[in-house]
């Protein structure tokens, strides 16, 4: 990302997205994040400059056209997320989120098919997130955590005896930003 780059966030008022939206505005991208409508508050709060309530409306039959889409649901197709870029613009996939089809691999089925594709696509370029941050972006967001730049957002608290409620809160009620387990 560059200053004045436009980077949508689909999932914004996830754990990863609430984070995604901070990161975005610290690098100095215009930010718009997808959500629904009960999460508008929280995400416009992080720092979102446009938010688009996926009840409502779908970013990738819109005309808004972006630098990066940042897919942290899963819900959309490779084509229907290239369609929301700018010519040159990236796609980049996070494992997670929710199955595209049914397949047998669950979410994980679009992450594989990004890097298959990604090497024969010219006009975009497709990216999966590598979940082994190295020292020097752990040490920054140590940074951005201690300046305040990147706080982290807490929806729900359980205690350890209560982790098959987290996770059905997590999974059933669309849990906005972090559900922690205390232990």
């Amino acid at each position: 990302m560059r200053p004045g780059q436009q980077i949508l966030i689909n999932g914004a008022s996830g754990g990863v997205g609430t984070f995604a939206v901070q990161v975005g505005k610290w690098l100095g991208a215009e930010v718009t994040a997808v959500c629904r409508a009960r999460n508008v508050e929280l995400v416009t709060s992080l720092g979102a400059d446009h938010v688009i309530d996926y009840t409502r409306d779908d970013f990738t039959r819109d005309a808004g056209r972006y630098d990066v889409v940042f897919d942290l649901v899963g819900n959309h197709s490779l084509t229907r997320l290239r369609r929301a870029l700018k010519p040159g613009g990236t796609v980049l996939i996070s494992g997670g989120g929710v199955s595209t089809g049914g397949s047998l691999i669950g979410p994980m089925g679009l992450a594989i098919r990004a890097m298959l594709v990604a090497p024969l696509v010219r006009r975009h370029r497709i990216l999966t997130v590598d979940a082994r941050p190295g020292p020097e972006n752990l040490a920054t967001l140590r940074e951005l955590a201690e300046a305040g730049t990147l706080v982290p957002i807490i929806d729900r608290t359980y205690e350890l005896g209560e982790v098959p409620d987290a996770i059905r809160y997590v999974e059933d009620e669309h849990a906005r930003a972090k559900v922690v387990i205390v232990v």
